[in-house]
């Protein structure tokens, strides 16, 4: 573990590249794609991008830093965010093709951040102090993370019957019967009131990462009346898995991690609640 971590940059490099991302992808970028546009520049191995990080639910390591650069460089005035996870370069550095990543770690705005960081803080004593959060990693979803590993089982498929339909799927049934071929469940999807695609989908209580066999199980399970598969897990998909479920030359499997799970669930507020809160700005009061 301790050499492959040696091979995961550290965060004056990943902001450098996570700027660098944003550029190639034209200025803005989800999440996923800012990662994905990352990783292909620094040429990182699968066994790398794999590695989980211990503290923070499905995430690996590598997504874990990435989910920091980009608050160093919010926090630098770089770029700046949309309540859908999208990143933009800010108007101030349209004009600016490159950056210094030890220069904005050491001028970020939140000093105390870097050295929580090269500490291993836990994100909960972050937040305590005052640090803002990446979305990724706010103490809520790790522990949201938690209470969905240990779900039953049934529960849990349910609880993924309901975000379905949340989704817009119709006749969402959860399979009961055993030995079904690895579809936990059916329903349909329904294009503009107008289409409609069969669809089935398997859902597992993963810690770990999904890899390119479990892919091609579950499409191997799929019937000829169904139109779509959805894999749905609480873990991650390893690239290969990826590769396999987009496949041009095979039937597509649409892919459903625990980060998109767990927003889902925020966004539907199904078991979950926002509670609004205030920053206290102390200095304000010292100096008026």
């Amino acid at each position: 573990m301790k050499s492959d971590n040696l091979k995961i940059p550290e965060y004056s490099k990943l902001v450098e590249v996570t700027y660098a991302a944003l550029k190639s992808l034209g200025g803005s970028g989800k999440n996923n794609e800012i990662n994905d546009k990352a990783v292909e520049i620094l040429h990182l191995s699968d066994d790398v991008c794999s590695i989980p990080h211990l503290n923070s639910s499905s995430l690996s390591e590598i997504n874990y830093r990435l989910a920091w650069a980009r608050t160093l460089l919010k926090n630098y005035g770089a770029i700046e965010n949309s309540s859908r996870s999208v990143w933009t370069i800010t108007v101030d550095f349209s004009n600016v093709n490159t950056v210094n990543g030890e220069y904005i770690e050491r001028n970020c705005k939140k000093a105390n951040l870097v050295a929580a960081l090269q500490d291993n803080s836990e994100e909960a004593q972050m937040e305590e102090a005052g640090i803002e959060i990446p979305e990724e990693v706010r103490p809520w979803r790790t522990k949201l993370h938690k209470v969905l590993i240990e779900m039953n089982a049934y529960a849990f498929e349910r609880l993924t019957q309901r975000l379905l339909r949340e989704c817009g799927f119709d006749d969402v049934r959860v399979t009961k019967k055993s030995g079904d071929g690895g579809i936990d469940g059916t329903g349909k999807l329904k294009i503009n009131g107008i289409f409609s695609f069969n669809i089935a989908f398997q859902c597992k209580r993963y810690q770990g990462t999904v890899g390119a066999p479990e892919i091609r199980d579950f499409r191997g399970s799929l019937t000829t009346d169904i139109e779509k598969g959805v894999f749905i897990t609480t873990g991650s998909f390893s690239k290969q898995a990826i590769e396999e479920a987009s496949n041009p030359g095979k039937q597509q499997i649409d892919l459903i991690d625990g980060e998109e799970f767990i927003t889902k669930l925020a966004e539907f507020g199904i078991g979950v609640k926002e509670i609004k809160d205030y920053e206290i700005d102390e200095e304000y009061f010292k100096k008026i």
